[in-house]
């Protein structure tokens, strides 16, 4: 049931379009929505403080209805309140520079990520902090989900009261003021007119598409880490190490995104991630053989940040470039359900192949049992009685490699297409990727 938190940014889009069309115009057209939904974040997690702990500690076991709706509720304000911004980078910078709108979002995400969740985590550890900031060992972290939330609700709060008092917002000259009234109804509309323009089109099928290639290696790469004997708590070390490379990139890539043609970068970076496929699936081959006595030496954790520090120069590269290129395209009339509408289909992207990949891995990786050939530990119960037999289970084809080699295929199939189609995107005019609101043509 707790999954259902996750929905509310994957569903955005059905309700993008009523903040486009529903505003207070005197306040602002974006601030009408991002000032109660930050102020609602902040109340939710004032709220949530006093009883999330128990929540969740609950020697009786864990209350999952409450965590869900709460959560549930607070990932909904927040999923809005994200629509909100989109569309106003695209108003609040000159339209030379809105492809910083991309570097802003990539900084401020890495940022709060940074603050939310490793620092969080980090002082919510009773290890890390024994370890590293007390000198008395005590059993709990220096900060609760509950107490971290306290803290949270106020900083929302008073930020918040800051930005709508002091940050006011204007509308572009040029937009047509015809445009900015548009009823509900004819904002959706307008949403689907803008769907079956050719060029969103295309580009709909160049995101639904373009990430099978790294599917596998995404999805899969960790778990395979994992299982050869990487402690997981190892992981969140390299993270913490990518922090200051994801804060300092989108800042290089800030003179490519601003141009006519920041995708230029995203047709280059796609042969070198699709090309780490392959080191990273060998990696994950070398890595059970470099184990001595149960650990790994030091070299190792080098090898694997200098890896994934790579990989994450590919993946953020390809992912700052792509919102450039979406602020520079979408009509500030519609900026939120047009960012929207483009970060739907790319996460869709993503998501699509990965839940193959993921279906598909066990059913292309056949083992047999060290000492039963017959056996070939096709599911637990056969697992357990080779097992029981002081045997092992080895792999003679992981799906994984075969998985890794048939994306890498398909993305040397898709590069043919989709370089030449991006390109063609690129060099289009910005009037093809907009509608007229008043054409009658547009309408039907």
């Amino acid at each position: 049931m707790f999954s259902l938190v996750e929905w509310p940014f994957s569903m955005k889009l059905l309700w993008a379009p009523i903040l486009d069309a529903i505003y207070v115009k005197s306040f602002g057209r974006r601030k009408t929505w991002l000032v109660p939904m930050q102020f609602l974040i902040g109340v939710f997690m004032l709220i949530m403080s006093f009883q999330v702990d128990y929540w969740i500690e609950d020697p009786e076991g864990p209350h999952i209805l409450p965590l869900t709706a709460m959560f549930f509720a607070l990932n909904f304000l927040a999923a809005t309140q994200d629509i909100a911004v989109d569309g106003w980078a695209l108003t609040m910078l000159k339209r030379e520079n809105v492809g910083h709108a991309s570097t802003c979002n990539s900084m401020g995400q890495t940022a709060g990520y940074l603050l939310g969740y490793v620092v969080f985590m980090a002082l919510e550890s009773a290890d890390f902090c024994n370890s590293y900031l007390r000198s008395v060992p005590q059993p709990v972290g220096l900060v609760t989900l509950g107490s971290f939330l306290m803290y949270c609700g106020p900083v929302f709060l008073v930020t918040t009261t800051l930005v709508g008092l002091l940050k006011t917002e204007t509308e572009p000259q040029h937009e047509d003021q015809d445009q900015t009234c548009l009823s509900v109804i004819n904002t959706y509309r307008q949403l689907l007119l803008i769907a079956r323009l050719p060029a969103v089109r295309t580009m709909a099928v160049v995101l639904l598409t373009y990430q099978i290639a790294f599917s596998a290696n995404d999805s899969v790469t960790w778990l395979k880490l994992v299982s050869a004997g990487v402690p997981k708590e190892q992981f969140a070390v390299v993270t913490m190490c990518m922090l200051p490379l994801k804060i300092t990139l989108p800042v290089l890539l800030a003179k490519y995104v601003v141009g006519e043609t920041p995708m230029d970068v995203f047709n280059k970076v796609y042969p070198c991630r699709l090309a780490f496929n392959l080191v990273t699936a060998g990696f994950v081959w070398v890595t059970p053989h470099l184990m001595v006595k149960h650990h790994f030496p030091t070299y190792y954790y080098g090898l694997l940040v200098l890896i994934y520090g790579v990989y994450q120069v590919w993946l953020f590269s390809m992912f700052v470039t792509q919102m450039a290129f979406y602020a520079r395209v979408s009509d500030p009339a519609f900026g939120g359900t047009y960012m929207t509408l483009l970060n739907t289909l790319t996460n869709l992207g993503g998501s699509w192949p990965r839940t193959l990949v993921l279906l598909f891995v066990d059913g292309l990786t056949f083992k047999y049992c060290s000492n039963d050939t017959k056996n070939v530990c096709s599911n637990p119960d056969l697992v357990k009685v080779c097992e029981d037999g002081y045997g092992l289970c080895h792999s003679y084809v992981d799906g994984y490699y075969v998985l890794v080699g048939i994306c890498t295929v398909i993305g040397l199939l898709w590069m043919g297409w989709g370089r030449r189609t991006i390109q063609d995107l690129q060099g289009r005019d910005l009037t093809d990727w907009k509608v007229n609101a008043n054409n009658p043509k547009d309408q039907k």
